[in-house]
């Protein structure tokens, strides 16, 4: 688990005191978040993946600038230890959702890339994950533009 690290700008001095109404707002926040990750994984397993699956083959899919990824950015994206990545990146091969594939500047390396029953899965999930979005969009709005506008206290 990652922790919460202090930094200068996060010790305690530096912090306004929050308000009755921040905390109740980062309440519902917190609790909006844990209704999206259990919808998530329940649209999951729907579909017969493993919610960590479909985190693996959005991570692919949303791979920035090229595609498909190495199993150590999968890790990364995942915050999963490499071997872990490694297993499920087999694990996917297996299912046939991912294929192996050269990486054509360095040979030795190998990335991982959706495959067409894979694009169609998750096609289908993210569909479903854009509609909760929207549906928790005011939530996210008010607390965005509460701390934007710098109203704790």
């Amino acid at each position: 688990m990652p922790r919460v690290k202090k930094t200068a700008s996060s010790s305690r001095a530096a912090r306004p005191s929050l308000s009755t109404a921040d905390y109740a707002l980062l309440a519902e926040f917190r609790y909006a978040l844990r209704r999206f990750i259990a919808f998530s994984e329940d649209a999951a397993h729907a579909i017969g993946l493993a919610p960590q699956q479909h985190q693996a083959l959005l991570a692919i899919k949303g791979a920035p600038g090229r595609d498909g990824l190495y199993v150590g950015e999968i890790a990364e994206r995942l915050l999963i230890k490499p071997h872990s990545a490694a297993e499920l990146a087999g694990r996917l091969v297996r299912m046939d959702l991912v294929a192996r594939m050269a990486d054509p500047e360095d040979g030795r390396k190998v990335r991982l890339v959706l495959t067409a029953h894979a694009e169609q899965l998750l096609e289908e999930l993210s569909a479903a994950h854009l509609e909760e979005l929207r549906a928790i969009k005011p939530l996210l709005t008010r607390l965005l533009a509460r701390f934007d506008d710098g109203e704790t206290g």
